[in-house]
């Protein structure tokens, strides 16, 4: 008999769980159980028989839907999570049943009645990132029923999701039921000349060339953002708009910017021709444009005539000094910052595979021009992040290397903030704490606008026992970077500086942020374990550190004496919060 073969559809899946469905059972089993089944029968099935949905499978606390529309598939979760809401007045929040919602539309493999394959993965992973009460849609999803469903999606960033190879970009839907806001407030435009540089659009017909004009935009941003009379926004949030349709008003809104500067290039043999455009929101006018076509070998040229002009109109009293220009200092060899270009990009996707990818690159620069250090500042970082990010095994030898380059890197180029950036990460990692506090500080002095230094300089701060002010550092790195999908970084920095300062409670808030963005990045369930406990709120405590030991099954107090506290006293401070959990010595 022939086994009959698996099919594929494209299909819109809606994941959701209980949230806390273990404490629930473990207060009361049979009263949870009994609502939960008059949930499914009187909220769940109904409602997603009225949106054309099927119910693939209910596990426990979880269920999976499948839609052949995005459309009802979000009007679905919506009307889910209103439902829900209703059924939970007049019942104790202790014992409240509460959804979180992940919806992506993709690929799906059919076997019988069951569904597999990343498009199911997809919407179970953002069911994880969401917060109770909320739904989270794929970009995907989003684009399937913008201008069709009259409600906001905010735009969370791009997420690295466990077993799913590319970033995923995170939206929250506007239902009014969620526990968070939807859409972000309008930030206030500081009362210096500001500006959003957005990724230039690459019209080469070739995504190879994307590294090219990732390239430009980059340096155009490291460009501006040394002008201390500018406020520049990070290049992280810059690029959360890359691919999307925006309008210059709308951005300047959401980033709290007046002006805008967008463009495109377009590279044909050895030549490419750049377009640019100054777009002052306030009005909608252009208030700079021109045409650029020379010689690639030409770009680096380009890319300080187009920050000059940017400069000059914004704030004509402001120009850049003699020594200021992009690449005034070392002109590299064209092949070696393509590399580094490119090995920027995966670095920035934080996997092991990209990791090792973005060494190979780096190592290949090198071999184009072994004197060029943002090349050996590259190679660098990425060792270095497979420490910090990864935790790689051989600890104390990979940050020995990382130092090594680190260093070659500076030798070579001490105006490059970056290097002195990442310098100054790994020097404190290596507890020479005020060699690596000079550096982070170096890196701000040169960049005013960069705000990844200043969000490390602060969580370090926190380190050598100055959390006040390394509250205040995180705070200038969220307001100068708030798109940045990297963002949990500063929230968990914000976390440790308001726990060591024993404001537990905002300890508490800013660590369940950061877990929210990333729950894989162990600081946040860390700080959000230890402040619970402190704040006597036990069940709770032992609740995360339950949820933290499923992610990490070795987690342990002493494991975390890598952390590089300066002061023993700060980091007993913070293991008192973790044994009262019950964290494992």
């Amino acid at each position: 008999m022939t086994e009959k073969r698996a099919q594929r559809r494209l299909a819109a899946i809606l994941a959701a769980d209980v949230v806390g469905y273990s404490r629930l059972m473990e207060h009361d089993e049979a009263g949870t159980l009994a609502a939960l089944k008059a949930r499914r029968s009187n909220v769940l099935a109904p409602v997603v028989a009225q949106h054309n949905g099927r119910i693939v499978k209910v596990m426990g606390d979880g269920v999976l839907v499948e839609f052949g529309s995005a459309v009802d598939a979000v009007q679905c979760a919506v009307e889910l999570q209103k439902g829900f809401a209703e059924a939970n007045q007049g019942v104790s929040e202790a014992q409240s049943i509460v959804l979180r919602i992940g919806i992506n539309l993709g690929d799906v493999i059919v076997e019988g009645s069951d569904l597999y394959g990343d498009g199911v993965n997809v919407a179970a992973r953002l069911e994880g990132l969401a917060d109770p009460g909320s739904i989270l849609v794929s970009a995907n999803v989003r684009e399937h029923v913008i201008g069709k469903l009259a409600m906001p999606f905010d735009d969370l960033g791009e997420h690295n999701l466990k077993n799913i190879a590319k970033p995923v970009r995170a939206y929250r839907v506007g239902t009014g039921a969620s526990s968070e806001p939807g859409p972000r407030p309008a930030l206030t435009v500081p009362g210096k000349p500001s500006v959003a540089v957005l990724p230039f659009e690459n019209l080469s017909g070739d995504p190879q060339q994307e590294y090219l004009t990732d390239g430009l935009t980059e340096d155009i941003i490291t460009g501006l953002s040394r002008v201390s009379g500018l406020f520049v926004i990070a290049r992280n949030s810059a690029f959360a708009y890359k691919g999307r349709a925006v309008v210059a008003t709308q951005v300047a809104r959401e980033l709290g910017v007046r002006y805008v500067l967008q463009g495109s290039i377009r590279k044909s043999g050895h030549r490419v021709r750049i377009s640019a455009q100054l777009v002052d929101a306030t009005t909608g006018h252009h208030v700079w444009a021109d045409k650029f076509d020379r010689e690639l070998i030409e770009i680096f040229d380009l890319q300080d005539e187009i920050t000059r002009n940017v400069v000059a109109t914004t704030q004509t009293q402001i120009m850049l000094a003699e020594g200021n220009t992009i690449h005034g200092r070392n002109r590299p060899d064209i092949s070696a910052w393509s590399l580094v270009n490119r090995a920027m990009a995966r670095i920035h996707e934080l996997t092991h595979e990209s990791l090792a990818d973005a060494k190979q690159l780096a190592e290949q620069a090198l071999k184009s021009d072994a004197s060029y250090g943002p090349a050996w500042r590259c190679l660098s970082i990425a060792i270095y992040h497979q420490v910090y990010m990864l935790a790689a095994a051989d600890y104390d030898a990979t940050l020995s290397k990382a130092l090594e380059t680190a260093e070659r890197s500076i030798q070579l180029d001490s105006g490059d903030e970056y290097a002195h950036w990442n310098l100054g990460n790994v020097l404190v990692a290596l507890r020479r704490h005020d060699r690596g506090i000079a550096e982070l500080e170096r890196a701000v002095e040169i960049n005013p606008n960069y705000s990844t230094a200043w969000g490390s300089l602060g969580t370090m701060l926190c380190y050598v026992g100055r959390p006040s002010e390394g509250i205040t550092k995180n705070e200038v790195a969220i307001r100068s970077d708030p798109l940045n999908p990297s963002i949990f970084f500063r929230y968990s920095g914000l976390a440790l500086g308001h726990y060591l300062t024993g404001d537990y409670q905002r300890a508490a808030d800013w660590a369940k942020k950061s877990i929210q963005r990333n729950r894989n990045w162990y600081h946040g369930h860390v700080y959000f374990i230890a402040a619970l406990a402190q704040l006597d709120r036990i069940e709770e405590a032992q609740f995360a550190r339950q949820e933290y030991l499923n992610l990490f099954p070795n987690a342990s107090i002493s494991e975390l004496r890598r952390l590089p506290f300066k002061i023993s006293g700060d980091f007993e401070h913070l293991s008192s919060g973790l044994r009262k959990a019950g964290l494992p010595e």
